[in-house]
Parts: structure tokens; C-alpha cells; sequence
């Protein structure tokens, strides 16, 4: 094991190692994407509010952010790199805390779930921030607080996390750029 895969799982140990009982069901709850419906909710309004007949652009550029970074992290690097999810490896099976069992897929790199949240974050707080300046930490925050759930609940590493994220942030900003370019025409 390389010395940065020993730092990540560590840090994993540690991270995972920090759970308490009263926040079980938080953390299961987080970890889930349809609980954050009301939020999202919200961001639609607004978006609505803000775009009024053109926020069906908004809408459609997000949905493919989101299929971007969702193919890019399950289809192609999770296939590609094969490092196994936490809770599937061996070494780990009497260490980690696991409440809510073991996870779908047994690959883990990059997370789909910080992929995700931080695609949309990345796209969506140029698409907010010119009447709500305080979306760009409400969004960067809900990613991070439902991608640190993943590690909480034994599905990822912290690195999983972080190129994740990266990847999703870097596919939210590119196509920030093109769906700008494009809605200005």
C-alpha cells in the first residue's frame, strides 16, 4: 500500500471511528438525497423566481450536470480505478462502523454522491448568487455535509470524497461556462 492510500485510510479510521449513537439516524438521513427535497424545492423556486420563462434552461443544464458527473464517476472511474469501497475490505471488516449495512457497488473511487452534490453546487451558485449571495455557502456546505455522510456510514474514504468533489466542481463550473455561453444566444 502506497504511503498516500495509508494516509486515506487512516484518516478513514479516524473519521469513521467518530460516530455516535444519537447521530446514526441523522447521518442515514443526510446520506440519502430525497431528504434534501425541501431544499431542493426552494433552489426551484427561486430559480423560477429569478429566470421566469427561461428557467427551463436552468433546469435542463442541471439535469445534465448531474447525469456528466453521475456517468463520470460510476461509468467510467469506478470501473476504471476499481479501489475497493471501505466496507468491503477485508482488512477493515472488525474496524469500521457500518449502520446501515454494506453498500450497492463494491468500488468506491470516485464518489458518485460528492460528485453529484458538488457538480450541482459548482453550476448552481454562479445561477444564484447574483440575488442570494450566501447560496454559493448554503450549497458548498449541503455537499459537504451529505458527502462527509458517506464516510460516516462506511461507503467511502476521504480521498473518494475529495476527487469526487473535484470532479464534480470542475464538471459544474465547465458546464456553467457552455450553458452561460449558450443562454445568452
Amino acid at each position: 500500500m502506497s504511503q498516500l492510500s495509508n494516509i486515506d485510510s487512516d484518516l478513514f479510521l479516524f473519521l469513521n471511528g467518530l460516530h455516535v449513537d444519537w447521530m446514526d439516524g441523522a447521518m442515514m438521513l443526510i446520506t440519502d438525497m430525497w431528504a434534501w427535497l425541501p431544499m431542493y424545492a426552494l433552489w426551484i423556486y427561486w430559480v423560477v423566481k429569478q429566470y421566469d420563462k427561461r428557467c427551463w434552461w436552468v433546469f435542463l443544464a442541471v439535469g445534465i450536470v448531474v447525469l456528466c458527473s453521475d456517468q463520470l464517476s460510476s461509468h467510467v472511474c469506478k470501473p476504471l480505478f476499481h479501489r475497493l469501497r471501505p466496507c468491503y475490505n477485508i482488512d477493515f471488516q472488525d474496524l469500521i462502523y457500518l449502520p446501515k449495512g454494506l453498500a450497492g457497488g463494491r468500488y468506491g473511487f470516485v464518489s458518485s454522491h460528492a460528485a453529484n452534490t458538488f457538480s450541482i453546487s459548482a453550476f448552481m451558485t454562479p445561477v444564484l448568487s447574483k440575488y442570494r449571495p450566501w447560496a454559493a455557502i448554503t450549497l458548498f456546505l449541503w455537499a459537504f455535509i451529505s458527502s462527509y455522510s458517506r464516510i460516516y456510514i462506511g461507503y467511502h474514504y476521504p480521498g473518494d470524497i475529495l476527487a469526487g468533489a473535484a470532479l464534480g466542481a470542475l464538471v459544474g463550473f465547465l458546464l456553467w461556462r457552455l450553458f452561460r455561453r449558450f443562454s445568452k444566444q
